[in-house]
């Protein structure tokens, strides 16, 4: 199905469904219809991402933020990237427009294979993850070997599925944005006759113009979910999804002569030849649930989601300058060489299964909360030879067509297949009214066979073997100082695969050993009211460190990466009127033990050491349904490189939105507004050291208009 024909069979939709939901309030005036009210605070919120089951924020001894879809669609979050502005913990990391959205949490890059997760099993993050059918974005920051097993020390991103509703739901979005970008979105929820089965069905069309002049596509998604309440104990939960989603990337700058910043036009495209092609990515999600309640007190659960994911990878590539034999780094003039990158086929199939028990007993005048499972993962990741060849010179200011060089990717293959197998358990013990002790382990069994390459004759060299076993303890203190005051210190210990060796060094492609991690909490939390909560921590996380080395050339880890931080949130309703959201981080980066002297001591690249998100939404009260509101985001410097001789400036960014809801006839409608960069600063939003290191410029001003029509 085009994308055009997909963009119209949703409108069709909409305008039938409003259609339809007039013609029943025409035949039913007489009975009064329920008052719209647009409500960004879910009370007393609560997350699974950090346990085994939902639990309330105060009572979870880690560092959370949530984000619910009600928030999200006043908010007008489309994707991750529009999420981030209210989280200062979560950063920009080689988050190329058009490409794969990619993060770090408390300094540290999310891994694209484990930091992922949908109601907590893992997917792909290597495109942009749709928010259409998703009731929460769950947000851990910090290690999560318990929770997890293998993920980033940084913290893991939880996507909640919506389920279906016990009421009728009849919900379209329309949306334009800036250059012309155009979205339409339904969402359709109820019971069927029979009651027992209910449905969610979610679909959305867009016509991506995004910012930077050119990088232009569509996306497309489709989603169904369903249940079956087989009888007061038993619940079967079945859902899918599919998104296709084509978009020219738009790659980022380097160095004048290696030095020097330069000056650009943010909506300057690199990518911008007339051989250019959209990087295509498809990813299908299939997932099942299926719980039985024994008890009011024990409960079993088994779980399983097979995630597919196909890109098509095509790039007229910016990387170097050849006349001045810098690699990377531009042209002091702006010139810089072109490259064909294309690499066809790529293919990534997650498969997670988990089976888990909860209860609840008492030893004594101690009470347990006990969860218990077992957990399956396996991925097979493809892919071929790629194609980075030389085409031609351009420049940033006056760009330059080049001829392609030729040749295309070569066939796909197995490169990478992963098998990790886990036992975890965990105990909440309360051992007095107020003060509770949380233990637990996983035990993570890990195989990974790895594509090495061919000998000299061409033949086929053994894939290396990895097969080794981790123990991951957890361990944390609450102590509930007040019913809505806690306080806790945790103990944890993470585990990630090892880094991919970028592009260049002798060992391209090939990934580290997985190496643990360790983190340090402290935190207190606070429900000032059942719609307002606070909340404060310090960490430390150690890791080993992951460089090139630039005397071997060679990928490595060693020495350590210690990270400590400070973070502040405060969110929900201030006043009757005034809604707030406050976010803060304070960063000190440390690296040490590698014996390079542009390494140890250095700053981390891409981490500001203070980052901040202020945002406030008052409801006009002399004008019902009107709402006003703004968001000021603040970012330190951060280094552009790892011997910390160039760093990027500080920014301000303010952002202003407005909503107003009301009814057209009998459909409740809300219109809302927003401008993005109200003042037009420009300023670097992300430093990778990826591939050498690129500047990626934040979006100028731009704009964007919705309606939502509630049936």
């Amino acid at each position: 199905m085009s994308t055009p024909n997909f963009a119209v069979s949703a409108i069709a939709l909409a305008v039938l469904q409003l259609v339809s939901g007039a013609a029943r309030a025409e035949a039913a005036a007489d009975q009064s219809l329920p008052e719209v009210v647009v409500n960004g605070v879910k009370t007393r919120p609560t997350a699974s991402v950090a346990g085994f089951a939902d639990t309330p924020l105060l009572e979870t001894p880690a560092s959370v933020s949530v984000l619910s879809a009600q928030q999200m669609l006043d908010l007008q979050i489309r994707s991750v990237t529009d999420a981030a502005k209210f989280d200062a913990s979560l950063s920009d990391a080689y988050n190329a427009v058009g490409y794969a959205e990619q993060f770090s949490i408390r300094g540290f890059k999310l891994d694209n294979e484990s930091s992922y997760r949908k109601d907590g099993m893992s997917i792909t993050g290597d495109t942009q993850i749709p928010l259409e059918n998703k009731e929460r974005l769950e947000v851990l920051k910090g290690l999560s070997g318990l929770q997890a097993g293998v993920s980033a020390p940084g913290g893991i991103v939880n996507f909640v599925t919506k389920r279906p509703t016990d009421t009728p739901l009849r919900t379209v979005v329309l949306e334009t944005r800036e250059r012309g970008t155009l979205y339409g979105a339904v969402d359709l929820g109820g019971r069927f006759e029979d009651t027992r089965f209910g449905y969610r069905i979610n679909a959305a069309a867009e016509r991506l113009r995004s910012y930077i002049d050119g990088a232009d596509g569509n996306r497309r998604f489709i989603s169904a979910a369903f249940d079956w309440r087989i009888s007061p104990q038993a619940l079967l939960q079945i859902d899918g999804d599919y998104q296709r989603k084509a978009q020219v990337t738009a790659p980022g700058y380097q160095l004048l002569n290696g030095v020097t910043l330069p000056r650009v036009d943010p909506d300057t495209l690199l990518n911008d030849q007339p051989w250019s092609r959209p990087v295509e990515t498809t990813s299908t999600n299939i997932g099942a649930r299926f719980e039985y309640k024994f008890t009011p007190d024990w409960q079993a659960s088994i779980s399983a989601n097979q995630h597919q994911f196909k890109r098509d990878d095509y790039t007229a590539f910016p990387y170097g300058c050849t006349a001045q034999e810098l690699y990377p780094g531009y042209c002091g003039n702006g010139d810089y060489d072109v490259y064909n990158y294309i690499s066809r086929g790529e293919k990534k199939s997650p498969l997670t299964v988990q089976a888990l028990v909860q209860g609840k007993f008492a030893t004594g005048a101690i009470r347990h909360e006990v969860s218990g499972g077992i957990s399956l993962f396996k991925n097979s990741e493809k892919w071929g030879d790629y194609l980075y060849d030389y085409s031609g010179v351009s420049n940033i200011y006056h760009p330059v067509a080049v001829a392609p060089a030729p040749g295309d990717s070569g066939p796909t293959s197995e490169r990478r297949r992963d098998n990790e197998r886990a036992v975890f358990a965990q105990d909440i013990v309360s051992l007095t009214a107020q003060l509770k002790l949380h233990a637990g382990a996983r035990y993570v069994k890990l195989k990974r066979d790895e594509y090495v390459g061919t000998d000299d004759d061409g033949n086929l060299l053994p894939y290396a073997h990895t097969d080794i076993g981790f123990w991951l303890p957890n361990a944390a203190l609450v102590y509930n100082v007040r019913p809505n005051v806690a306080t806790y210190v945790s103990y944890a210990q993470g585990l990630e695969h090892g880094g991919v060796a970028p592009i260049g060094t002798e060992n391209q492609h090939r990934a580290l050993e997985p190496g643990k991690s360790k983190q340090v909490e402290l935190g207190i939390k606070a429900d000032i009211r059942p719609d307002l909560s606070a909340a404060v921590s310090l960490f430390q996380i150690r890791k080993g460190l992951e460089y090139t080395d630039t005397i071997s050339n060679y990928y490595v880890r060693n020495g350590e990466a210690e990270n400590r931080g400070l973070e502040v949130s405060l969110n929900g309703r201030a006043t009757r009127d005034l809604t707030v959201g406050v976010s803060a981080t304070a960063l000190n980066t440390k690296q040490s033990g590698t014996g390079q002297a542009d390494l140890d001591g250095k700053r981390v690249t891409d981490v500001a050491a203070f980052k901040s998100s202020v945002y406030a939404d008052y409801a006009v009260p002399q004008v019902p349904g009107l709402k006003v509101g703004a968001n000021w985001q603040y970012s330190g410097k951060k280094a552009f490189d790892a011997a910390n001789t160039v760093f990027v400036p500080s920014y301000h960014v303010v952002n202003l939105s407005g909503s107003y809801a009301t009814r057209i006839g009998n459909v409740g409608t809300t219109f809302r507004a927003g401008i993005d960069n109200a003042f037009d600063k420009f300023y670097w939003r992300d430093v990778t050291p990826e591939l050498g290191g690129y500047l990626m410029p934040g979006a100028p001003r731009t704009f964007r208009v919705s309606a939502q029509f509630d049936l």
